[in-house]
Protein backbone atom coordinates (compact mmCIF):
# COMPACT_ATOMS: atom_id res chain seq x y z
CA UNK A 1 0.00 0.00 0.00
CA UNK A 2 1.40 3.41 -1.12
CA UNK A 3 2.29 5.91 2.01
CA UNK A 4 1.28 9.78 1.34
CA UNK A 5 2.78 12.50 3.05
CA UNK A 6 1.49 16.12 3.32
CA UNK A 7 4.11 18.12 5.14
CA UNK A 8 3.53 22.23 6.04
CA UNK A 9 6.86 24.35 6.47
CA UNK A 10 6.08 28.12 7.36
CA UNK A 11 9.63 30.23 7.91
CA UNK A 12 10.32 32.75 9.44
CA UNK A 13 9.01 36.02 7.33
CA UNK A 14 12.76 37.56 6.66
CA UNK A 15 13.82 33.97 5.40
CA UNK A 16 10.74 32.59 3.09
CA UNK A 17 12.64 33.37 0.16
CA UNK A 18 15.90 31.40 1.55
CA UNK A 19 13.49 28.36 2.16
CA UNK A 20 12.21 28.65 -0.80
CA UNK A 21 15.24 28.11 -2.38
CA UNK A 22 16.59 25.63 -0.14
CA UNK A 23 13.50 23.64 -1.02
CA UNK A 24 14.57 23.19 -4.72
CA UNK A 25 17.30 20.92 -4.62
CA UNK A 26 15.21 18.85 -2.22
CA UNK A 27 12.34 18.59 -4.50
CA UNK A 28 14.61 17.71 -7.38
CA UNK A 29 16.32 15.07 -5.24
CA UNK A 30 13.42 13.65 -3.94
CA UNK A 31 11.70 13.45 -7.11
CA UNK A 32 14.34 10.85 -8.60
CA UNK A 33 14.29 8.72 -5.65
CA UNK A 34 14.06 5.33 -6.17
CA UNK A 35 10.21 4.49 -4.61
CA UNK A 36 8.81 7.82 -5.21
CA UNK A 37 5.27 8.24 -6.86
CA UNK A 38 5.04 12.30 -6.66
CA UNK A 39 7.00 15.04 -4.72
CA UNK A 40 5.36 18.75 -4.75
CA UNK A 41 5.76 22.10 -4.36
CA UNK A 42 3.12 24.34 -3.00
CA UNK A 43 3.50 28.13 -1.77
CA UNK A 44 0.82 29.89 -0.42
CA UNK A 45 -1.16 32.07 -2.35
CA UNK A 46 -1.62 34.94 -0.22
CA UNK A 47 2.31 35.10 -0.11
CA UNK A 48 2.65 34.37 3.09
CA UNK A 49 5.96 32.61 4.54
CA UNK A 50 3.87 28.94 4.64
CA UNK A 51 4.53 25.82 2.28
CA UNK A 52 3.31 22.72 1.76
CA UNK A 53 4.83 19.47 0.40
CA UNK A 54 2.82 16.74 -1.19
CA UNK A 55 4.35 13.05 -1.35
CA UNK A 56 3.52 9.71 -2.18
CA UNK A 57 5.85 6.89 -2.01
CA UNK A 58 5.65 3.30 -2.74
CA UNK A 59 5.61 1.65 0.75
CA UNK A 60 7.31 2.84 4.48
CA UNK A 61 10.72 1.49 2.90
CA UNK A 62 10.63 4.55 0.17
CA UNK A 63 10.20 6.96 3.02
CA UNK A 64 12.34 6.01 5.23
CA UNK A 65 14.79 5.90 2.75
CA UNK A 66 13.39 9.48 1.70
CA UNK A 67 14.34 10.32 5.29
CA UNK A 68 17.73 9.27 5.70
CA UNK A 69 18.90 11.00 1.96
CA UNK A 70 21.29 13.00 1.96
CA UNK A 71 19.44 15.76 0.04
CA UNK A 72 16.38 15.49 2.58
CA UNK A 73 19.37 15.87 5.91
CA UNK A 74 21.11 18.59 4.23
CA UNK A 75 17.97 20.40 3.40
CA UNK A 76 16.59 19.57 7.11
CA UNK A 77 20.22 21.41 8.80
CA UNK A 78 19.81 24.05 6.35
CA UNK A 79 16.71 25.30 6.86
CA UNK A 80 16.21 24.62 10.77
CA UNK A 81 17.18 28.47 12.14
CA UNK A 82 14.88 29.59 9.03
CA UNK A 83 11.55 28.42 10.19
CA UNK A 84 9.39 29.81 12.73
CA UNK A 85 7.99 26.30 13.91
CA UNK A 86 8.78 22.72 13.84
CA UNK A 87 7.38 21.19 10.17
CA UNK A 88 3.71 19.76 10.58
CA UNK A 89 4.12 16.32 8.93
CA UNK A 90 0.99 14.27 8.03
CA UNK A 91 1.69 10.39 7.10
CA UNK A 92 -1.43 9.11 5.56
CA UNK A 93 -2.59 5.77 4.11
CA UNK A 94 -5.74 5.59 1.46
CA UNK A 95 -8.60 5.07 2.57
CA UNK A 96 -10.61 2.88 0.38
CA UNK A 97 -14.63 3.70 0.52
CA UNK A 98 -15.32 1.78 -2.47
CA UNK A 99 -17.15 -0.85 -0.90
CA UNK A 100 -18.75 1.65 1.69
Amino acid sequence: MSIHVIARLTARPEHRDDVARALGPLVAGSRAEPGNRRYDLFAAADGSPVFHIVEAYDDEAALQAHRDSAHYRSYRATVVDWLAAPPEVHVLEPLDVAGA
